[in-house]
């Protein structure tokens, strides 16, 4: 049967993680100046990809990491550093790319992985998988991660309403205001990286 409890606790964990209210102005800052047709396109290819990201940890996350001999502190480090990047180039308004791969680009990094599917996404699903006794739970872990990527689509595709209301000039704002606040997930990202590197020790 259906777990409701397995389900909402997934679902907020991963709405508390994904943080669609929190992603907004960084999608609208890194899909400014295209049209609308490209926004909606790469608002529904960045979920895709972080929903592709999440299902292939969910279901072989551990043998992945265990394969490469990657720790979760150092997929948390390197996603920090990734991040870090990216705020910078919002920051200092280098956020233009060669025209054939803008789009792609921006969908698949940094939107579709690490910001949506992140290291604290993927690590909360590998758990949750793990812990899921029985075809009910499992139902309720997978169902929780689908509710959650059609919220986020929801949030981004309507969230294009709002550059029609702010305009070139409140553009330029929610850009700086994004790569201030990536910046700040950036570092923490990597600062709780390296703390759990040095408990490990």
């Amino acid at each position: 049967m259906f777990d409701v409890a397995v389900f909402g606790s997934l679902f907020l964990t991963l709405f508390v993680i994904m943080d669609p209210p929190g992603i907004t102005p960084i999608f609208l800052a890194l899909t400014s100046g295209r049209p609308a047709k490209v926004q909606r396109r790469m608002a529904w290819q960045a979920v895709a990809v972080a929903f592709g990201v999440i299902t292939v940890f969910g279901i072989l996350g551990q043998q992945i990491l265990a394969y490469l001999h990657v720790s979760v502190p150092a997929l948390m480090i390197a996603g920090g550093l990734l991040l870090l990047l990216i705020a910078l180039d919002l920051l200092t308004g280098k956020t233009d790319e060669p025209k054939q791969t803008k789009d792609v680009n921006v969908a698949l990094v940094p939107l579709g992985m690490p910001l949506l599917a992140g290291p604290g996404a993927i690590v909360s699903v590998i758990l949750a998988v793990q812990h899921a006794d029985g075809v009910g739970e499992q139902v309720s872990v997978w169902v929780a991660i689908a509710a959650m990527h059609v919220v986020l689509w929801l949030t981004m595709r309507y969230s294009l309403v709002i550059i029609r209301l702010i305009k070139d000039g409140g553009v330029v704002l929610v850009t700086r205001l994004a790569g201030m606040m990536l910046s700040a997930i950036a570092v923490q990202q990597i600062i709780n990286g390296v703390t759990q590197v040095i408990q490990g020790a």
